[in-house]
């Protein structure tokens, strides 16, 4: 197999031909990237010392060529409002950002018409003949104003192309179109001054109409040669959209009709195999791309003639993890996108976080909860500030949205005296002009830059990072200062993203040893013995339709425009480039063909199969992940010294209470995380108000309300004036459980308004009661219980203690009342018998209730009473209170006497003893 490489073989014509002038050679490749593995192929077929040819890109020769500097879309846009302005009445002048969402379009199909060197008028003339047909049958008295608009802007955008190519050839600036057709008007002067200068271009595929102008003119003056980098096999399959203009030049340009084509190399049918490999998810093609350079480096240590081409660029960092570490060089010839840098995140939080404070309201600056906590968890912001106090406060009173004065005097509450500048650069406001927010933005930069170290790797990075980002601000900040055209907030932010989109991290590195990552365009004229490619998916390899156009499909092809036919033929070209000379291909892609970064196969891979070469190994494999015998295993946790100890400074000091115990009958582990380990869940801000925290109001709601009336008999005026007080004491408690949280409305709202109607239809339960005769009277509200539980069973004396909720004296019997805000059943408080009653979850309600007539029968002052224990389910207020039952029908027994505690007893020991039993894991119910 002939295993010369594009350029050696490149290498050697040149030297051939130019052996002595090497330094009137100007090799023109399709990128920069390539310059320097032409220099080191040159530098290997070269025995003396000699200057080098002068190695550019096509899009620098052009600018050579034409006397103009290309400019930035952001510049162009600004520089193209200039024009608009200057040609517009002032009346009909549009804002910057409502000009910008069509001018951008607009000056793309500027930029294909001028690299296609179509006459302007001509194409303007069509678009606006099309949409005045779309509106034939419409009478000028039937249009409306916006109809009217409409037209006037197809007519009106010859004007704006004339004026904005004249503006911007003048300041000798301009986009790559305007660059291509000056420079094909200026090729002829070029040509003649070139001298004994040679032009070699190198490893074309696809060339603009102005692109081609110029070679054929440098052809045909005998100024230039073209190599092309084609293989026999796809130039002469007419249907094999890889050589579709690689083909179209040959059969075309008048240049090859007496001068030999070159080159067509026959390597893409050699020896080669192809591993095709499908894996769900991108992260999945990453570990296999790092399980592939494993295995490569264990039979050869050399990655140089190695390449990992990324499909998707956004898998640059999950592919860097996986890397092994047997990897010791590598070279990324790409940029890091700026849009995923940690930097550029910070500042886009900050941005949302104060454009959003303004919106809301301008004087009062009111920040939202999310919002604020995002940038003070952010990893360049909370090592680094010191606040972690305020944190906790806003997680535990609940501020969902403050002014930003309520922030800056939590911040001096809880650290008083103390200056922190970094706090007051992120939430001071913005509001200055858009240059001073700038300014503000690179202090801040500046400050992160200064926490971090050069010591630290990942600090380098984090500088790299915010470096980036830094340039980007500047540019901004140049671009305000110039232009004047940003006003507000939201426009600046809408141009820090368009910037920021383009602004890429690069990667330093030894671009001629070691691994090689790139992305499909830095592949170009470069070729390896070893090919990974990922993401070879439909959308992504090739990129698929993408429309940001004002001349439709149709026009184009009329026009000969690109279209989509012509982008996936470029793609096309590009991927089995990559395959021509190389031994060994992985082809990596995406089986999922649903949800984020899916598509379907790409058609490359399809392609390949069906044309399979004779001499093609073809392997084809999918990749899942491994998957556990088990989908999920319980927790167990068996019972150590150190755990027995604990229990039993819980059984003996603060006491079981009885939701513990049902906690336990629920699931052991939740008893363990929750009361052995004292887990609890983290403290977070509750936006909505919890039903937990609905119940807590309502419980300490009704205490307030009946505190004053503890050890007298209701009247019915003391209900009334219970009633009228519900507003004000649900309020109070609501400020009180609820805290800085919103409840003036939204849900929030509906949930006070819910607790005010469960407290009243309890209130007229009760005055119905008093009404019908019952002699009520509180003993006692959230009193706490206790008893001590002896038997010759457990290991020692066990303490039950909780809170009950009411106790009262209701017609000479007691009644022990737990209030539910959620829905009982009556029948869910009946039960036969005490067989197994600790092991099943249901009877949770039937133990809460035993437990505190336990505790409650220890008070020898009622020995003389009897006694019910039973629930009022606020959901469930008509079924009144609900007492708890032992028996079946009419022989259910209400009344909790000795014989019942002491079966309960019984019961209550065997699950103190499963708590404490040694033998006995704490085992997860799911």
């Amino acid at each position: 197999m002939n295993n010369e490489s594009f350029l050696d073989k490149l290498s050697k014509q040149i030297i051939a031909n130019y052996n002595e002038e090497l330094q009137n050679v100007i090799v023109v490749l399709p990128n920069k990237r390539a310059k320097v593995f032409l220099l080191d192929s040159l530098n290997k077929f070269t025995t003396k010392t000699m200057f080098a040819p002068q190695i550019t890109s096509i899009e620098d020769l052009i600018q050579e060529i034409s006397g103009i500097r290309v400019v930035d879309s952001i510049e162009l846009l600004f520089e193209f409002y200039e024009v608009y302005l200057s040609i517009t009445k002032k009346e009909a002048q549009q804002t910057f950002d409502v000009f910008s969402n069509w001018a951008k379009t607009l000056i793309q199909d500027f930029n294909e018409i001028d690299r296609y060197l179509l006459e302007p008028n001509h194409v303007f003339s069509y678009l606006k003949d099309i949409e005045a047909l779309k509106r034939w049958d419409l009478e000028p008295s039937d249009t409306t104003e916006l109809i009217d608009n409409h037209l006037d802007f197809w007519r009106k955008i010859p004007e704006y192309y004339t004026a904005f190519y004249d503006y911007l050839k003048n300041k000798k600036i301009g986009y790559q179109g305007l660059i291509y057709r000056e420079s094909v008007n200026r090729i002829i002067d070029y040509s003649n001054n070139l001298g004994e200068k040679k032009l070699v271009f190198a490893g074309f595929n696809a060339l603009n109409q102005a692109e081609e102008k110029i070679i054929l003119h440098l052809m045909t003056n005998d100024n230039a040669q073209v190599y092309w980098d084609i293989d026999g096999f796809f130039i002469n399959n007419y249907y094999h959209d890889a050589g579709l203009f690689i083909r179209k030049f040959k059969t075309q340009w008048k240049s090859y009709f007496s001068q030999s084509f070159e080159w067509i190399s026959e390597d893409f049918q050699q020896e080669k195999r192809i591993n095709i490999i499908g894996t769900p998810k991108t992260v999945g093609q990453a570990k296999i791309a790092g399980k592939i350079i494993e295995d490569l480096n264990a039979e050869n240590k050399n990655n140089n003639k190695t390449a990992i081409v990324l499909g998707d660029e956004n898998l640059l960092i999950p592919i860097l993890y996986a890397l092994p570490n047997s990897v010791d060089s590598l070279n990324i010839t790409m940029g890091y996108s700026g849009k995923n840098n940690p930097a550029q995140l910070l500042i886009n939080k900050l941005f949302k976080l104060h454009s959003s404070a303004i919106k809301r309201h301008a004087s009062n600056y009111t920040f939202y909860y999310k919002e604020v906590l995002e940038i003070l968890n952010h990893p360049l912001v909370e090592p680094y500030l010191g606040v972690s106090e305020v944190i906790q406060t806003i997680h535990n009173n609940n501020f969902t949205f403050f002014s930003s004065e309520t922030l800056f005097r939590l911040k001096n509450e809880k650290y008083p005296n103390v200056e922190n500048e970094y706090f007051d650069l992120l939430f001071s406001k913005w509001d200055g002009d858009v240059v001073e927010v700038l300014n503000k933005i690179a202090t801040i930069l500046l400050k992160v830059k200064k926490f971090l170290s050069d010591e630290e790797e990942q600090e380098k990075v984090s500088k790299s990072f915010i470096y980036a980002v830094y340039k980007v601000i500047n540019k901004l900040i140049n671009y305000c200062d110039t232009y004047k055209r940003i006003n507000s907030l939201e426009s600046l932010y809408e141009m820090y993203k368009q910037v920021i989109d383009v602004a890429e991290v690069s990667f330093e590195g030894e671009p001629l040893t070691g691994l090689q990552i790139m992305g499909v365009l830095e592949s170009r004229v470069l070729d390896f013995d070893n090919v990974i490619i990922t993401s070879v998916n439909e959308g992504k390899f090739p990129s698929g339709k993408t429309q940001n156009s004002f001349i439709p499909y149709d026009v184009k092809r009329e026009l000969g425009l690109p279209t989509y036919k012509e982008k996936d033929a470029i793609y096309s070209y590009h991927f089995y480039h990559l395959l021509f000379r190389a031994k060994n291909v992985y082809i990596l892609y995406n089986t999922d063909n649903e949800g984020i970064d899916a598509g379907e196969k790409s058609r490359f891979i399809t392609q390949l199969e069906i044309e399979k070469q004779r001499n093609h190994t073809i392997t084809h494999e999918i990749y899942n992940a491994v998957l556990p015998e088990k989908a999920y295993s319980i927790i167990r946790v068996p019972k150590s010294e150190k755990l027995l100890e604990r229990l039993k400074e819980i059984a003996t000091v603060k006491g079981f209470s009885p939701s513990s115990l049902t906690a336990y009958i629920r699931n052991p582990i939740q008893f363990y995380f929750q009361r052995v380990l004292r887990i609890n869940e983290m403290e977070e801000v509750e936006e909505n108000i919890a039903i937990n925290t609905l119940g807590t109001i309502i419980h300490e709601a009704l205490e307030a309300l009946y505190k004053p009336y503890i050890n007298k008999f209701l009247s019915f005026e003391d209900l009334e004036e219970m009633v009228s007080r519900i507003e004000s004491v649900t309020l109070e408690q609501f400020k009180l459980v609820y805290k800085e949280g919103e409840i003036k409305k939204g849900k929030n709202l509906l949930a006070f308004e819910v607790a005010k109607r469960n407290i009243y239809n309890f209130l007229q339960l009760e005055k119905k009661a008093v009404n019908d005769g019952d002699a009520i009277k509180i003993i006692s509200l959230e009193e706490k219980l206790s008893t001590i539980i002896e038997d010759e069973k457990l290991p020692y004396p066990v303490k039950i203690s909780g809170n009950v909720d009411r106790i009262e004296i209701r017609n000479n019997a007691i009644r022990i009342i737990d209030y539910k805000t959620g829905k009982v059943e009556a029948n869910t408080l009946k039960v036969i018998n005490f067989d197994g009653l600790t092991t099943i979850v249901k009877n949770e309600k039937i133990i809460q209730l035993l437990c505190y007539a336990l505790m409650f029968k220890e008070k020898e002052e009622f020995l003389n009473h009897s006694i019910v224990a039973g629930i009022i389910s606020f959901k469930n207020m008509k079924a009144g209170f609900m007492p708890f039952g032992l028996g079946r029908g009419k022989d259910v027994i209400n009344e909790i006497n000795e014989g019942i505690l002491n079966d309960f007893k019984t019961e209550l020991v065997n699950l103190i003893l499963r708590i404490l039993d040694a033998e006995t894991p704490f085992k997860e119910t799911l």
